[in-house]
């Protein structure tokens, strides 16, 4: 199989809820959300299990919604957080603005193991 359609494949089984470990009709909407969100956007730098470090971005579980807000919106650290990384890599990504609180519960249920890991 050629790389392109590993990593179409990879993508596809990460974004399905049998291939997550997720139930139907169990998980939060709002968790469920911010996992498509998550695996559409935030994947390209942060790692897919955000529990763990990626290869540009931090780990980035249990992060605040102060955090992110002001990670996601703006592209920057909230007044006084001391970063993970010293890096303003990130660029803000405004067009995600409804999706904050639903990106913030499941980073949440990241950090208490809910969400999907990988190896």
């Amino acid at each position: 199989m050629r790389r392109t359609g590993r990593w179409l494949f990879v993508a596809l089984a990460a974004a399905s809820p049998a291939c997550s470990g997720q139930q139907g009709g169990g998980t939060d909407p709002a968790v469920e959300q911010g996992r498509r969100v998550y695996l559409s956007v935030c994947v390209a730098c942060h790692h897919g299990n955000p529990a763990r470090d990626g290869s540009v971005g931090p780990a980035i579980a249990g992060s605040s919604r102060e955090l992110v807000e002001a990670m996601v919106l703006r592209g920057e650290y909230p007044p006084g957080y001391t970063p993970k990384r010293t890096s303003d890599a990130m660029p803000p990504y405004p067009q995600l603005a409804d999706d904050i609180d639903d990106l913030t519960a499941y980073l949440a249920s990241a950090a208490e193991g809910r969400a999907r890991s990988e190896p």
